[in-house]
């Protein structure tokens, strides 16, 4: 049972690979792709329910002990993480058919579209720091591909700042990578938990905690350093903006989680009282960047910024209530956003444009999709009974709890900024006056449809269910949060 660890990155490593064959056979290539993310989708529920039935499963390279080889680690964060990357790859996998251009096919969409999964899916599994590494490189690699389909000097521009920021990230990364194994030499993940605990030089931990975090706050997006995403993830087709949108920032949040609570453990009221302050900065200036845009994409962009600001939110509180909140956020955050950026992708099928000021009159000519956005949007606002509301009631009553009142302030105005901003979209997008054309006002909308109404049905699931999946939060709150239990897992101690 424990190959079955591995799974979620050989599949799309290994049909990735074998894609790039098919390069100019679009029918194949979609065939087989169709069938690969229901095979992944398939396969990362079965081990998500394995590991939640019989606990944390361990996978060794090579039958290379741990902590001497690389080691691959299924607990239950990171299969629900694994689940969420073959849902939005799923869903995004079927909008693109309907909207990629044979062009851009042809140019190898397919077998990046699949390495980028293997990037992240190994990212989420990996229990080795250096591994977390390749994996990231791999994810970028084949973003760095994604980003540019298309080639307009927009996308070409933007996608320069994208590279750049993220190659430094690399740097920062293998430096912080070399410094930690300099200290305590190892770079397992459970085995640097145990020796930084034995460990009494907090200085130099301290550094190196903060050095870590610089690095995942850029692949995440936190302030100050998000200023790469919003005008990068503007230019790619809808189906690869949903992509980059649900799921890439949510890799470098997983990352800060993962490390803040297995590794950097040592001197919480010095390195979680950052990252609060950090989360109360990017959820501040994100959704301020939302609320001056007057484009559907770009505002968006900068939701995604303000939202990470909850997740780390929880993390900074570091309560197993705090805890629970942000992984129920971020299931909520990756399934909602991956939908709102489709749902930006027809409107723009329809009426060419993302300009709000150019838009309107959608409800009358389009009515399905106008009510479906309508219900994302609201849920990304956290409006009750959907789930934006009950992933973000636990962080702001953890906040309550733990005298935080300036991050609650923040966290509360933030959320109505959020539902002005969204409505900004419906008012302009879908109410008023009709601003389209008789033979735009005729396209079919229901194959684009398709593909987004599974994620808008699961944030209403997400909501109406919140009991069930709130008591699943808190189980894989309380088993990060208890780093004996991991450790003994891959150490077999």
């Amino acid at each position: 049972m424990n190959n079955l660890v591995i799974l979620p990155v050989l599949i799309p490593l290994t049909i990735g690979a074998l894609l790039i064959f098919f390069a100019k056979q679009h029918t194949i290539q979609r065939f087989i792709s169709g069938l690969t993310v229901v095979g992944m989708l398939i396969v990362s529920i079965y081990l998500a329910v394995d590991v939640y039935q019989n606990g944390i499963r361990t996978l060794e390279l090579g039958n290379w002990p741990a902590p001497f080889g690389i080691v691959f680690v299924a607990d239950m964060f990171a299969t629900m993480m694994v689940i969420l990357s073959s849902i939005v790859g799923f869903v995004c996998l079927f909008f693109a058919f309907q909207t990629i251009s044979s062009e851009r096919e042809k140019y190898y969409f397919y077998p990046f579209y699949f390495f980028l999964l293997a990037g992240v899916n190994g990212a989420f599994l990996t229990g080795d720091l250096f591994n977390l590494f390749v994996f990231f490189e791999v994810m970028l690699i084949a973003s760095y591909i994604l980003i540019v389909f298309g080639g307009t000097k927009y996308q070409l521009r933007e996608s320069f700042k994208y590279v750049i920021i993220n190659v430094f990230a690399s740097i920062l990364f293998l430096v912080g990578v070399a410094y930690i194994y300099s200290v305590t030499g190892t770079l397992n993940m459970a085995h640097l938990a145990v020796r930084i605990a034995e460990l009494e030089q907090q200085g130099v931990l301290n550094v190196i905690a903060v050095l870590f975090l610089v690095v995942f706050a850029m692949k995440g997006a936190l302030f100050p350093l998000y200023f790469w995403l919003p005008r990068s993830y503007y230019g790619p087709p809808a189906a690869i903006a949903a992509l980059f949108g649900g799921l890439l920032t949510k890799v470098g949040i997983y990352a800060i989680m993962r490390t803040f609570t297995l590794i950097f453990t040592h001197d919480p009221s010095f390195t979680h009282n950052i990252i609060l302050a950090l989360a109360c900065l990017t959820m501040f200036f994100g959704v301020l960047g939302a609320v001056s845009q007057f484009d559907f994409k770009r505002i968006l962009s900068y939701h995604i910024i303000s939202q990470v600001g909850y997740m780390v939110m929880g993390l900074g509180i570091f309560t197993p209530l705090a805890i629970a909140g942000a992984i129920y956020y971020i299931a909520h955050h990756i399934i909602v956003k991956a939908a709102l950026f489709l749902f930006a992708g027809a409107t723009q099928k329809i009426t060419g444009t993302t300009d709000l000021k150019q838009m309107g009159g959608l409800l009358k000519t389009h009515p399905w999709l106008a009510w479906l956005f309508f219900i994302s949007a609201i849920s990304l606002a956290g409006i009750p009974p959907l789930s934006g509301f009950f992933s973000k009631f636990p962080l702001i009553l953890a906040g309550f709890e733990e005298g935080r009142y300036i991050t609650v302030t923040v966290a509360l105005l933030v959320g109505l900024l959020t539902l002005f901003s969204m409505m900004k979209i419906f008012i302009y997008a879908f109410w008023g006056e009709q601003k389209h054309t008789e033979k735009q006002a005729k396209y079919p909308i229901g194959k684009l449809l398709l593909p987004i109404v599974p994620l808008v049905a699961l944030t209403i699931i997400l909501g109406f269910a919140a009991e069930p999946i709130f008591q699943y939060s808190l189980q894989v709150a309380e088993e990060i949060l208890d780093p004996s239990v991991y450790i003994e897992s891959v150490l077999k101690e």
